[in-house]
């Protein structure tokens, strides 16, 4: 059986390959500031790309998207000030979710999903 971390890990390379082959250029994965983490931080059109991947095996209690709540919103908004702040970024940002779910193989992207 996986642990957590290790379903976690498969999901994010899913989701960077994703990414990747619809055109994404990744700039940054697991990327920290303080207590909060962006899964992947990536670039298309312009436009800076905060990544939250969220990964389920099964779906008896939820799909994965529904595992972002208020507190995870709120560290990746802090993230991403940051890192845009670092890194003299004055274009478009905009939030993601991807959601891998296994138990069905399939991957959802929800763009612009919060703020």
């Amino acid at each position: 059986m996986k642990t957590k971390a290790q379903t976690g890990r498969e999901g994010e390379d899913a989701a960077v390959a994703f990414l990747l082959n619809a055109g994404y250029n990744i700039l940054e994965r697991n990327y920290r500031y303080k207590r909060a983490e962006v899964d992947i931080i990536a670039e298309k059109d312009d436009i800076l790309v905060f990544v939250e991947v969220k990964t389920k095996s099964y779906t008896t209690f939820g799909f994965p998207e529904e595992s972002v709540n208020h507190t995870k919103v709120a560290k990746v908004s802090e993230a991403a000030e940051y890192y845009t702040y670092a890194n003299n970024w004055h274009k478009d940002i905009r939030f993601d979710i991807i959601a891998v779910n296994k138990a069905i193989d399939k991957i959802d992207h929800f763009m612009d999903a919060f703020h």
